[in-house]
């Protein structure tokens, strides 16, 4: 039977930035209070939730009570066990964070390349972000199936466990865009949008949310016409709020990236990215070309269910 169940927190709550060092330990007892209260919330006990971080029942409470640092890793098993959505484990990270327990990507650690993980520290720094992708949707943007399809085709021969971590990160980087900043302005070839990966309901899906995104302010979505001369690796601009490094450019290929940071070479690709964008659609075409791609594979994706 289910422990007795404690007021379910509003949809749309955020956790509070907490800054100062002195306030660390309360944010590691708020954090231990949100694990306790999902898993009593499920009808688990703390040996149930031992058992998912391979630790005893003893450490579980100590976690719980605020007593014991949190692990980042054990607090990724626990919410993947408890079912959490990807705004749930997005609150359970800032907390993770603020209770000074370290990176909390370190968990996904041994599967992610070290060129990747700094990228990834710094967009959650960054003010505004500038992606051109020539050949999937972003990273950023990607839906979870459609995820899965890219990771499983490239990770031959990875334990699907891993494959699942992988795609955790990636839906992880995500949360950043629930909030103010940063602002997100991608280019995707039009090509992209008929490129398969999964099947036709993976790609309606994946379309049907890059369709969503252009209906916010945060994000700008703008589709590269068929045939434009483009540059075949991805390109990030990334901009920052202040300090002495305001800008850099990531540039990524098939197992390294370059990050870039001297004048002359961020102006080369400040002006590759713009050469880009004056083959884009604008906003009302961009919509115009994500419809019709919507509509190719929702045509698919019905012929695909009734045979």
């Amino acid at each position: 039977m289910p422990a007795a169940r404690k007021a379910q927190p509003e949809p749309g709550a955020s956790v509070l930035r907490l800054q100062a060092s002195d306030e660390q330990r309360p944010a590691g007892r708020l954090l231990g209070d949100e694990l306790r209260f999902h898993r009593e919330r499920l009808g688990y006990s703390l040996a149930d939730a031992a058992r998912v971080i391979r630790g005893s029942s003893s450490k579980v409470s100590r976690v719980e009570r605020g007593e014991s640092p949190a692990k980042p890793r054990d607090v990724h098993d626990l919410a993947l066990f408890y079912g959490l959505s990807r705004e749930q484990q997005g609150q359970l990270d800032q907390l993770l964070a603020q209770a000074g327990n370290g990176d909390v990507y370190a968990r996904f650690a041994d599967v992610t390349p070290n060129f990747l993980k700094r990228l990834i520290r710094l967009e959650r720094t960054a003010q505004k972000i500038f992606v051109f992708e020539p050949r999937v949707v972003p990273g950023l943007l990607q839906t979870e199936a459609y995820a899965r399809a890219i990771v499983r085709m490239m990770e031959v021969g990875t334990p699907d466990a891993d494959i699942e971590r992988i795609i955790a990160l990636r839906m992880q980087r995500q949360v950043m865009l629930d909030h103010d900043v940063p602002t997100l302005a991608v280019l995707i070839c039009e090509e992209v949008l008929y490129r398969l990966y999964g099947d036709a309901g993976v790609m309606a899906e994946q379309i049907g949310l890059l369709l969503k995104a252009t209906l916010t302010d945060r994000v700008n979505v703008r589709i590269v016409r068929q045939g434009a001369m483009v540059p075949p690796y991805p390109i990030f601009h990334l901009t920052f709020p202040d300090g002495d490094s305001q800008e850099l450019a990531y540039v990524e290929h098939l197992d390294a990236a370059n990050y870039v940071t001297q004048k002359h070479q961020l102006d080369k690709y400040r002006k590759i990215l713009d050469n880009v964008r004056a083959d884009a659609f604008e906003r009302v075409e961009s919509t115009a070309a994500l419809k019709r791609a919507l509509q190719h594979w929702e045509r698919l994706a019905a012929t695909e269910q009734s045979d």
